[in-house]
Parts: C-alpha cells; sequence; structure tokens
C-alpha cells in the first residue's frame, strides 16, 4: 500500500525489504570472512586519549566463538538467558555474541543497578548465569542467592576463590565445530528491561528476527558502505539503541567501532579527527556537551556523515548548531523504543526536516489515533497516539501476557507518545500521554516549550513539567541550565528574563511561572532527561 511517506525515501530505499531468516551472529560472522584483518573495535580511553585495545574481525569471532563453547559446556543452551552486568568494553561485545552463538539471550544490566534493581532483572529473567566485571563482582554475589543463577564469569583473568573467569574460558575452549539450531522468528536475541518509568520494568522479548530487520533497515537507509564506516560508540551498550545501533549495525557492516567505556566530550571530539570518523550515533545530551565544551571546539568534524540521534527528542537549535559545527547536516532525528528494537521512523537523509521523527521505515506501518484508545486513524495534522505495526515490533512482555495484550492489540503497538502527522507523511512527537501539562483546561506539550528554551543563546539544557496549582491544575515550571559565561547578572535577572523571552514566542497559557535554575538536568544513562525525577523533587 502506498502511503505519503513513500514519496520521500532516499534514492534506492525500497518500501519494503526482504529479510533472510538468519541468526543476528550471522552478520558478524559474514563480516570476520571479508575483514578478517579489518579492526572490528578500538577500545578508547577518552579522558586519556588513548587507545587500550583493538580487536579484529577474526579474533572477535573466534573469541566469541570460544566463549560459545564454554557456555555450552557449562550447560547453556537454546533459550537460556545469561545477563552482562558491566560498562563498554571488548568483553562485553565478545560476550553478548558468544551467548548468541550458544544459543542464549543475552540480558543486558545497567552497571548502575544496585542490589534491588539487579536482583529484579536476575530473578524475572531466570537468568541461569552472569557476565561481570570484577568491580561489581561483589554485588553479584550479594544478589545471587535470591536468583536460580548458576554461573558467574567474571571479565579478564582474576576472580573470587571459585569463581570463573571469562579470560580462561576462551583460552581453554575451541570454536564448536557447529551452532544450535534456532528459529529466527520465535527465538529471543535479547531482552532488555524498559526503564521502568510507568512501573516495574518489564522484559522486552526481541527475536533474532526482529534484531535482523533493524540491521537491514538501518543499513539501506543510511547507505552503510560496507568494510569503510567508522563509528563512534559512546552509547551504553546495556541500552537497546546503543546494542542496535553502535555494536550490531557497525559488526554488520564490516565497520571499526571506536569504543568508549563511557561518554567524554573531548575524547570524542579527538576521535572524529584523529579516526575520521563517519557515523556520530548519540542522543541530544552528547551533541550538547561537545558544543559546550571549549576544548572539544578545535577538532575537524567534517569527515561525519547522516548520523541517527536517540532516546530523546533533538532540539532544533542544537541540530542547527551542531551541522553548522561540522559543515554539513550530519544529525538526523529518528524514533524508536525497546518494543520494536528500537528504530521505526527517521527522517530522510536528503530532506531531514527539524523538529520531526521523519517518516517510517520500509515495511513499517504507523497511524495516529485517539489517545483514550482509539483504533480509527485520525485525519493529518490531528494530534493523538501514535501506533507502529511491522516486522521489528517485540513478540511481547516477558512472563507478562496482560501487559502484552493492554500493549500490542490486533498487533499494532501502542507507544503512549503523543503525535500529529502532516501531509507529506512526516511525523512529529508532541510528547509522552503522562507528560501532557493540564494548565486551567488548556493542554500544554512540554517540548514544544523546551523548543522554545533552547533557542535563548544563554540555556544550555532545558526541561518542563507540570506542577501542582490550586488554581490552574497545574502550572508549567520551567528547569534551565545556563551556559558558562552568561550575560545574567543573578538568578533573579535570569528567571524572569527567561520567562520574558517565553512570554515574546508563546501563548500565555504556556509560558512557565516558575523558572528554576540547576546546574544541571537528571538524566538517565541512555541520556534522556528524566522529567518524573524532577517532579518527584518539586513534589519532595
Amino acid at each position: 500500500m502506498d502511503r505519503p511517506w513513500h514519496n520521500h525515501y532516499p534514492p534506492g530505499v525500497p518500501h519494503t525489504i526482504e529479510y533472510p531468516e538468519i541468526p543476528l551472529y550471522n552478520f558478524l560472522q559474514d563480516s570476520a570472512r571479508i575483514f578478517p584483518q579489518r579492526d572490528a573495535l578500538v577500545f578508547y580511553d577518552g579522558p586519556a586519549g588513548r587507545e587500550l585495545a583493538t580487536k579484529t574481525y577474526a579474533q572477535l569471532e573466534d573469541e566469541s566463538s570460544s566463549f560459545a563453547t564454554a557456555l555450552m559446556c557449562l550447560g547453556i543452551g537454546v533459550g537460556d538467558r545469561v545477563a552482562y552486568f558491566m560498562p563498554n568494553c571488548p568483553d562485553l561485545v565478545v560476550g553478548f555474541y558468544g551467548i548468541l552463538k550458544a544459543g542464549a539471550v543475552p540480558v543486558p544490566c545497567n552497571p548502575m543497578y544496585k542490589d534491588q534493581e539487579l536482583g529484579h532483572q536476575l530473578e524475572d529473567s531466570g537468568a541461569r548465569a552472569i557476565l561481570c566485571e570484577p568491580d561489581l563482582l561483589s554485588l553479584v554475589q550479594q544478589v545471587a542467592p535470591r536468583t536460580v543463577l548458576e554461573h558467574v564469569v567474571v571479565t579478564g583473568f582474576t576472580a573470587a576463590q571459585g569463581g570463573l573467569t571469562m579470560g580462561d574460558l576462551i583460552e581453554s575452549h575451541q570454536p564448536p565445530s557447529s551452532l544450535p539450531t534456532l528459529n529466527p522468528r520465535q527465538d529471543l536475541a535479547l531482552l532488555p528491561y524498559t526503564g521502568g518509568t510507568t512501573g516495574v520494568p518489564k522484559g522486552t522479548m526481541l527475536t533474532h528476527h526482529n534484531l535482523v530487520v533493524d540491521v537491514l533497515q538501518f543499513k539501506n537507509w543510511f547507505q552503510y558502505r560496507e568494510g569503510a564506516e567508522v563509528f563512534v560508540a559512546a552509547l551504553p551498550l546495556f541500552h537497546i539503541g546503543g546494542i542496535a545501533g553502535v555494536m550490531n549495525v557497525p559488526l554488520a557492516v564490516g565497520a571499526t567501532m571506536i569504543l568508549f567505556n563511557r561518554f567524554d566530550p573531548v575524547g570524542v571530539a579527538k576521535v572524529i579527527q584523529e579516526y575520521s570518523v563517519t557515523r556520530f550515533l548519540g542522543v541530544p545530551t552528547m551533541y550538547i556537551a561537545i558544543l559546550n565544551h571549549e576544548s572539544a571546539k578545535s577538532f575537524d568534524f567534517s569527515t561525519l556523515r547522516a548520523s541517527r540521534t536517540s532516546a530523546a527528542p533533538l532540539p532544533e537549535a542544537v541540530k542547527e548548531a551542531f551541522d553548522n559545527r561540522v559543515g554539513h547536516e550530519v544529525l538526523i532525528e529518528g524514533y524508536g523504543l525497546t518494543e520494536t528494537s528500537p528504530l521505526t521512523h527517521v527522517n530522510p537523509t536528503q530532506r531531514a526536516i527539524a523538529g520531526s521523527i521523519g517518516v517510517p521505515l520500509p515495511g513499517t506501518e504507523a497511524r495516529i489515533v485517539d489517545a483514550d484508545g482509539g483504533v480509527e486513524e485520525l485525519p493529518v495534522g490531528a494530534i493523538g497516539e501514535i501506533i507502529i505495526k511491522g516486522p521489528q515490533v517485540m513478540r511481547g512482555y516477558w512472563n507478562k501476557p496482560e501487559a502484552t495484550s493492554e500493549a500490542v492489540r490486533n498487533g499494532w503497538l501502542y507507544t503512549g507518545d503523543l503525535a500529529r502527522m502532516d501531509e507529506h507523511g512526516y511525523f512529529f512527537i508532541v510528547d509522552r500521554k503522562k507528560d501532557v501539562i493540564n494548565a486551567a483546561g488548556f493542554k500544554v506539550w512540554p517540548r514544544e516549550v523546551e523548543e522554545v528554551l533552547y533557542q535563548h543563546p544563554f540555556v544550555r539544557a532545558a526541561a518542563v513539567i507540570g506542577v501542582p496549582d490550586s488554581y490552574r491544575g497545574e502550572t508549567v515550571k520551567a528547569v534551565v541550565v545556563l551556559k558558562d559565561g552568561h550575560g545574567f547578572a543573578s538568578d533573579a535577572q535570569a528567571e524572569r528574563e527567561i520567562a520574558g523571552y517565553c512570554r515574546d514566542e508563546l501563548a500565555s497559557y504556556k509560558v512557565p511561572r516558575i523558572v528554576e535554575l540547576r546546574s544541571e538536568l537528571p538524566v538517565s544513562a541512555a541520556g534522556k532527561v528524566l522529567r518524573r525525577v524532577l517532579r518527584d523533587l518539586d513534589s519532595g
């Protein structure tokens, strides 16, 4: 079926793509066969400005296969869950693909988790084994007794007494002669947990087919060149955006990942110049940090090509400033969720519209429906909930059939995001349903106010929330981080002038009646500004 967005697809991108019935790790096997001596990853210390380790495709393929053998010898088989609990590092990449090759399911765990958070994820997933770094071993041992964990594998060659080490396991095992048979459409390749902002985190069942689809949609849309791309990999590899965008996709196209343990603005800026980086997939807070760091401004970014932004809305002012900094358009906003592997929408690389998430990817359907549970498509321009259908949509939530039925209805995933579609088929996210502010009966979308705040020359970061008001029900509040060297004489002046700036640009009911200055905004590990935390701080 022709849809209006098909008219804006990049040249050569089909309306639908034929997806092979293969396990996700086949992409790594192919890259290792074609580019055995090319660096698959370079582990980079941003603050020190130096390489820590490298692995070629041949090394990554062999080590992940040997780790798969070790897991199978431990009794790990098809469908078993194996957690990993560590920051970005080469062993994470080896372990991830080794788990897949054993037929098991990686369960990514945020290395910032504490006892209860880690315990819930391990208990809920029923993980039989976990791969962790030495510094996190004590927490794993603390949590393990209330889980079904049978094996704890520690990265490197040093572990506590009686423990297993990844290095020893890889050295003592050979790649298997054959790998388990998988059903790509049914067997899980990943069990990531949602952020939990709407309740207890839920496991999201993503199949091999879901993630193969994501890779090929990425590859076709952005026209990645086999064996010729260099990616900055600073997104966390325990989050779906990092797993898909800066690990699975680069390895599938024979690219080199410049892997950071954690994001460092000067380190990333230096790497872009020194390694002639072609793709920098990140979140808006990363681009803002680079734009506002004096030491990052002297590096040449001209090798960068179209790169998707993720996790949070990209303010128009940030896109314009970063693209101008590079010298040509680079930042291409997209949209996705953990439940969609993650990408569903992205701007055409030759016709990106600032403020839009772009158009649905090949084979993906999207509709705007009434936000109160509607099913009929709303007219062009109307605001409603965006729902999605496509081959990248999850199999469901782990052990939660009721939650699955609520989220996926007649094949359509109900996202909880409010959006509109224009006459050309471009979609625009308005906000999360739960973030809409009701000020005296008027609906205020936080993102609309934030876009205005980001245009102020002295504002570095901003978030807008609704706070209780005895008269209006809710009042608009702006939480603002100012740029270094701003021109305000006092906080009071800053608050007055920022509110006045908004008054000149917005309808009166949208203007923040409260402006609070902070040194930083709370953000998730994936780079999303946590409005929920700001609301909790305000109510506390």
